[in-house]
């Protein structure tokens, strides 16, 4: 066993102890494959990262990702909140502003500037047309009246998402995950009126991935912003509210820049720091 600095950090969360926890051990070459997975499914979040050095020349540090279940190719909010705690653990990236994460999906880039952090959305692995019978599937288990649901994509970007846009907010926080939903990962998108808390509602069910309700969501919003802002169903810019259903308050912020990658933001906060011992 071997002693690691650790960091546990809260992502997308305006105040502390508001928005997605992810566990993140720090200078992790020495721990094992099942040390890793062991130790992501004792901590029971949604997700823990282990840093490592990286091996792409381009790459600041390699990631990996766990979940309690697995590991993940790439997921957001633990980009977000690694990054985070690489940063304050004194990482220097090798270009001013930008942190390069290598990770399963490949290199994903990030911005760092006195606002926070931001990705870029990556490539989805899977896009395209959901099976009918699948969303009747997705829906009979979330309770969506199928009248609700607006269009439906594969937006799999390394969990396996498949996201449903809905009419309204209010649909989106009225769904109610049964266990018939199984394996499926589910995201659903909707809009708030005018004037409400933020531009749109969202929610994440991965019980697949060992998480039934995932409080915040880096790569769902990724997937999101990739499908609908380029079919126009989205604006270019916009704030999403997330985990409300669970008693969170996250805050994603999407935009676009000019060349029309989109970028996935919201605050970092290290809520715990010290060592642990795996």
């Amino acid at each position: 066993m071997t002693t690691h600095p650790f960091s546990q950090v809260d992502v997308f969360a305006r105040a502390p102890l508001t928005g997605n926890p992810v566990a993140v051990v720090h200078v992790a070459a020495e721990v094992g494959d099942d040390a890793m997975a062991a130790f992501a499914n004792w901590t029971n979040l949604s997700e823990t990262t282990f840093l490592l050095p990286a091996e792409h020349p381009v790459a600041d540090y390699r990631l990996r990702i766990f979940t309690p279940s697995g590991e993940l190719p790439f997921a957001g909010h633990p980009t977000l909140g690694s990054a985070h705690a690489w940063l304050e653990q004194g990482g220097r990236p090798a270009r001013e502003g930008v942190v390069v994460q290598q990770c399963g999906i490949g290199l994903v880039e990030l911005r760092h500037d006195d606002e926070g952090l931001a990705f870029r959305a990556p490539e989805l692995l899977r896009a395209g047309v959901v099976d009918d019978e699948v969303i009747a599937e997705i829906a009979d288990a979330l309770d969506i009246d199928s009248s609700r649901v607006v269009d439906s994509n594969w937006i799999d970007n390394g969990p396996g998402w498949v996201g449903l846009q809905l009419l309204s907010a209010d649909d989106v926080l009225a769904a109610d995950p049964t266990p018939a939903l199984g394996d499926h990962k589910v995201g659903l998108i909707g809009p708030h009126l005018p004037g409400g808390p933020a531009d749109f509602e969202v929610r994440a069910f991965a019980g697949g991935l060992g998480v039934a309700e995932d409080p915040v969501t880096g790569s769902l919003n990724a997937g999101f912003a990739r499908w609908l802002i380029r079919s126009g169903a989205l604006p270019p810019k916009y704030v999403v509210r997330q985990g409300t259903a669970l008693g969170r308050d996250g805050r994603v912020v999407v935009t676009t820049d000019e060349v029309g990658d989109h970028w996935i933001g919201g605050a970092c906060t290290t809520v715990i720091s010290g060592s642990v011992t795996i």
